[in-house]
């Protein structure tokens, strides 16, 4: 079982919960998240996909940090 939380770039990110076959699968979720605002990361583990991601505050958004 994946981590639920992992740190990446020194930030932590939290795992969707879902195992995907092929990174294009992982890829198209992660463009999902993209659109919704959240700031993503993909890894994989035992040849499965995953998607980890964390909500950007809009205050960061608008002063352009991260």
């Amino acid at each position: 079982m994946p981590k639920l939380a992992s740190v990446f770039d020194g930030k932590k990110f939290l795992w969707n919960g879902v195992l995907y076959e092929t990174r294009q699968q992982a890829s198209e979720v992660q463009a999902g998240y993209d659109k919704e605002g959240f700031e993503t990361r993909l890894s994989e583990e035992d040849g499965k996909h995953l998607v980890y991601s964390r909500r950007v505050s809009a205050q960061q958004t608008a002063a352009g940090g991260n």
